[in-house]
């Protein structure tokens, strides 16, 4: 079933006040069956648009840990089910919503702002104001706090959003378009800031999964569709510890890597991630419970990395060591999903920030002295002795880390 919702024009009026004789007009469409973000009134997402080579930042409140990164709003890349945490952002469980900015870099002529949500339940409506700048107006704050009204510095509101149903909880696709249709363009803007409400207030879940933001560019490329491109998902979901955790292996960008996932990298998993989150304790804290593992094929010449609740894999490294450094990098990138670092600054803004040495040496140390110790990878020998210090980094933190004394080093109170 489609539902389509397109407020007129003198009811955007009413809501663009800061805007004379503007038209603005809010599409809104919503899909609960069919292919995915595949709408009538709203243009499908695309991967080649102005956001996708924006600066995206978290102005108020932080993500969930449960959550991809900010560049899953802008990659082009779309969630293939309703329920995939990872491959959308969404605000902490409990907040109330917040503000990101999107610096394009420069000024450009905006046609066209979209929004694309998905989820099961009321996570899925969308719920926003839109404010845009140039950026050289007298007074202009580029990063207003709540609390301070846009308008007094320098933005202008271009619309406001909601997507809820009256009745229901607004399960299923979203789609969003802000377009003039009149004038053909919004303006001429190098900023973009979403002030963003969470949809209900009746437990701590009501943040949307917002799947990609797209800025369509009146002088830019003609918009290519990201769903046209997307591949048959190839996943594989599993958990541990009774359940407690889940986990899903995404190899849809290298299909042929899956079944040495799901026979050798899997058992591991499911081994040492409870074990990492009881080594690595902190008072109210709590490592996430979904982890997403995720085969890639544009990450250069970085084996592996971690972000969120996400360790993406890059395809081609992994299929040169299958049977050498694949599963230990993944062990040591666990350890980066169970760290979370950044919650002491989070809590206490005058929080010393945890050295880098500490960061990368503490998932060596696990990585090369608790589940390897076999390989003696980070072995201090004649030949590397002047490189084992205790600020080296990765394999030479971990054997400084070894050869401290016991209860020397406490991993988890650095958070």
């Amino acid at each position: 079933m489609n539902v389509r919702t397109q407020f007129s024009v003198s009811a955007c009026l009413l809501m663009l006040t800061a805007i004379s004789n503007a038209e603005v007009k809010v599409s809104t469409e919503r899909r609960t069956s069919g292919p995915a973000f595949q709408f009538n009134a709203v243009p499908a997402p695309a991967n080649n648009d102005a956001a996708t080579k924006a600066r995206f930042t978290i102005v108020e409140s932080e993500g969930d840990s449960n959550g991809g990164e900010l560049a899953a709003l802008h990659d082009g890349r779309l969630p293939t089910a309703a329920d995939q945490p990872s491959e959308n952002f969404f605000f902490q469980a409990g907040s109330e919503g917040g503000r990101l900015l999107l610096d394009l870099r420069s000024v450009i002529t905006v046609k066209q702002v979209n929004t694309y949500s998905w989820h099961t339940s009321t996570r899925a409506p969308q719920v926003y104001q839109l404010f845009a700048s140039d950026g050289v107006a007298a007074g202009f704050t580029a990063s207003p706090k709540r609390g301070t009204d846009p308008e007094s510095c320098g933005w202008k509101r271009i619309a406001n959003v909601d997507t809820r149903p009256k009745e229901g909880d607004g399960a299923g696709q979203h789609g969003v378009m802000v377009s003039d249709p009149d004038a053909g363009i919004l303006g001429k803007f190098r900023y973009l800031l979403f002030d963003i409400a969470r949809t209900e207030a009746r437990d701590a879940f009501g943040n949307t999964f917002y799947s990609e933001i797209d800025v369509i560019d009146s002088d830019g490329p003609a918009p290519t569709s990201a769903t046209s491109t997307n591949r048959e998902p190839v996943l594989k979901s599993f958990t541990a510890s009774e359940g407690k955790y889940r986990f899903t292996i995404d190899a849809t960008e290298a299909p042929d890597l899956m079944e040495w996932a799901d026979a050798k990298l899997r058992p591991v998993v499911q081994e040492w991630y409870p074990k990492l989150v009881a080594m690595l304790p902190s008072d109210g804290f709590e490592a996430t419970t979904n982890v997403t593992l995720r085969f890639r094929n544009d990450m250069g010449g970085t084996p592996a990395s971690a972000g969120g609740g996400r360790i993406n894999m890059n395809s081609g490294w992994f299929r040169k060591e299958l049977t050498r450094e694949a599963i230990g990098s993944v062990v040591h990138e666990m350890v980066h999903v169970v760290q979370s670092y950044g919650r002491a600054r989070r809590t206490n803004p005058q929080a010393t920030r945890t050295p880098g040495w500490l960061v990368e040496g503490i998932p060596d140390y696990i990585r090369w002295f608790l589940y390897e110790p076999e390989t003696k990878g980070a072995e201090i020998t004649q030949r590397n002795l002047a490189r084992a210090k205790y600020d080296a980094s990765y394999r030479g933190e971990g054997a400084s880390l070894r050869a401290r004394p016991t209860g020397a080093t406490s991993p988890g109170s650095a958070r």
